[in-house]
């Protein structure tokens, strides 16, 4: 989390819909093993929590229960070239989006997990369009044995801790600049939140 307070937000409804949008996340505990880390779909709640799951192998799947743990979901990035400041006597940066979350983890039922695997199936095929795919075309049996191999989790959030570093510090015609050189070099996305996120 970058320190700078012009980087932060206490926007709750921005932030959830960050992770609506991304929709991806990144799950970091330290087991007796070590640190670990999971790469996970995220389904947000609505109401401070975002649900996940896990292959029931994965290294973090046993300590997660009852512990606290950190879930990163990262929105777009780019380096930022002195070419498109008034003054190029300085030095690159890179502007990006992050919003880590730290939170209490409690392990789902199954009919928790079974509504949390629906969920994600509805949302990322409501995305793609046309016609979409039901979890109904997979048979009961392949859908139990795989059901039976991955871990729901719910992980209650206490810190939202999220840094939208949108080159704030720079004047607004710079920051114009800054956001049709991202455009033109392929970070639309990061170029359309600083037109409309930051001042």
């Amino acid at each position: 989390m970058h320190p700078n307070p012009l980087f932060r937000s206490e926007d709750r409804a921005l932030l959830e819909t960050l992770i609506e949008q991304i929709g991806f996340g990144m799950v970091f505990h330290t087991t007796p093993e070590g640190p670990r880390v999971a790469h996970v779909p995220l389904l947000p709640t609505g109401d401070g929590a975002v649900q996940f799951h896990l292959a029931r192998g994965n290294a973090l799947t046993k300590h997660l229960d009852g512990a606290t743990a950190l879930v990163v979901v990262n929105g777009p990035d780019a380096y930022v070239s002195p070419r498109w400041y008034d003054d190029r006597a300085t030095v690159p940066t890179w502007d990006y989006v992050a919003l880590e979350l730290e939170g209490r983890v409690r392990r789902m039922d199954d009919d928790g997990l079974e509504t949390l695997l629906h969920a994600v199936i509805a949302k990322f095929e409501a995305r793609l369009g046309g016609e979409q795919w039901s979890a109904s075309e997979t048979p009961d049996d392949m859908w139990g044995k795989l059901f039976r191999g991955i871990v729901g989790f719910e992980l209650e959030v206490l810190a939202w801790r999220p840094t939208l570093k949108l080159s704030q510090k720079k004047s607004p015609q710079e920051r114009e600049r800054i956001a049709s050189g991202l455009a033109e070099h392929g970070s639309p996305a990061l170029a359309e939140l600083m037109r409309t996120l930051a001042p």
